[in-house]
């Protein structure tokens, strides 16, 4: 562990910790931002286990306070002169949000990265190859992580294919990190990897790497074992992480992110109780810079309290994928990641590789659901087995489906994340 004594307090003891700095960071709340002062009127004494009575945030919300003179927005809180870096992240309307830090928001981030990190087993000493950016976005804070748990480093970016094999060939790395997709496009194209010396892949960026499938089929092509970590930007990166035992990602932010589940549908709170499934929702407890209240983060997740065998304490959380892609079939809220995991069980008889192409942009579509299915090479297209993944498909996600198959090489691979839905 990179940090025993945090990450094995009793959970009930983090949580009174919490409270005090859950509480702080509301005065702080209060006395520097403009976004939640007034949110924050008539709420006085409000300790955290009355958080579900605050409003929820709303990405939309934040950046709608967006001006020429302010940029990141009215939930700014620090001088300019606190600031040490700022990150973006892609707009859907062409215009970047911005990410700004604190330096000890940034020590925090790097310390939550590197005790998410750790958990996967990684160890000082031993060489990990990343495939992230380090540029606008803030995947590259988790960079400084590796150094800080005493690995040596190997930075390739993404879309250096050829590099990142030889720099496996030549350099010799225990551990590498890279995007379930991209994992799964190498594991394809290189069958070498599963006798280099990469014994562990870290997987993060993108839901479906702790997908049992999904996860199988990884390890068969590398190897080596596969744990996830997960991050939202807004909020910092690598915030879980899974440990050796593969049951779900640890709180790599305890004591300085509150976690929440809510139904997304009512926003009502869920209990942290074993298999508890909805949507996250996290809240800064000691962030300086920009800190968020409740913000929800689209990431519909399942909630493991059983006792891990890491000495490791708290919830732990599997995400299923976004609401953002999720889609809705009479009633049934289907996300493509699970589809994705119940195609791959067809291997080898299919590729692993599946689009989603709803008839119409809503959320809410009719069934049958259009589901590409690209076949393994040489594979030829069978009714029978249209039908056994349609009935596998209804049988586990309860979802009608129709199957249409494409040869081999016809969905497009990704150096980075794959986009399992086509609206």
């Amino acid at each position: 562990m990179f940090d025993p004594e945090v990450e094995t307090r009793p959970w009930a003891d983090q949580l009174g910790l919490d409270d005090a700095s859950f509480r702080e960071q509301l005065e702080y709340l209060r006395a520097r931002s403009s976004f939640y002062r007034d949110r924050l009127a008539g709420f006085q004494g409000v300790r955290l286990t009355e958080i579900a009575e605050l409003p929820l945030t709303e990405k939309e919300e934040l950046r709608a306070t967006r001006t020429q003179d302010n940029p990141i927005g009215a939930h700014l809180c620090a001088d300019e002169a606190e600031l040490v870096r700022i990150y973006s992240t892609s707009g859907t309307t062409g215009t970047p949000s911005y990410v700004p830090l604190t330096r000890g928001d940034l020590d925090n981030w790097v310390a939550t990265s590197a005790r998410s990190y750790a958990a996967s087993g990684i160890e000082a000493g031993q060489r990990i190859a990343t495939t992230y950016n380090a540029g606008p976005f803030v995947a590259g804070a988790a960079l400084a992580a590796f150094e800080r748990i005493g690995l040596t480093h190997i930075p390739l970016g993404t879309g250096n294919t050829e590099r990142l094999v030889r720099t496996i060939e030549l350099l010799r790395p225990e551990a590498v990190v890279l995007t379930p997709s991209y994992a799964a496009h190498l594991a394809e194209r290189e069958p070498d990897l599963a006798s280099s010396s990469v014994e562990r892949v870290l997987v993060a960026g993108e839901p479906g790497g702790g997908q049992p499938e999904l996860r199988a089929q990884l390890e068969a092509g590398w190897g080596a074992k596969v744990t996830e970590a997960m991050g939202v930007g807004d909020i910092g990166v690598s915030l879980f992480g899974e440990c050796e035992e593969q049951a779900g990602m640890h709180v790599g932010a305890r004591g300085l992110v509150h976690i929440e589940v809510i139904d997304p549908e009512t926003e009502r709170p869920l209990a942290l109780e074993d298999g508890a499934a909805g949507e996250l929702v996290l809240t800064h407890l000691r962030h300086r810079a920009a800190p968020l209240l409740r913000f929800r983060t689209r990431d519909h997740v399942v909630v493991r309290t059983s006792p891990c065998a890491c000495g490791r304490t708290g919830p732990r959380l599997r995400c299923i994928g976004r609401t953002d892609d999720m889609v809705i079939v009479r009633g049934v809220n289907v996300f493509p990641s699970a589809v994705r995991d119940v195609v791959a069980s067809f291997a080898p008889t299919v590729s692993g590789h599946m689009r989603i192409k709803p008839a119409t942009s809503a959320v809410r579509q009719e069934p049958p659901l259009p589901v590409v299915v690209e076949l393994a090479r040489d594979a030829t297209p069978a009714d029978s087995l249209a039908d056994a993944i349609r009935e596998r498909l209804r049988a586990v996600l309860v979802v009608q489906t129709r199957i249409e198959f494409v040869p081999y090489g016809t969905l497009a691979r990704s150096e980075y994340k794959s986009q399992l839905l086509e609206r």
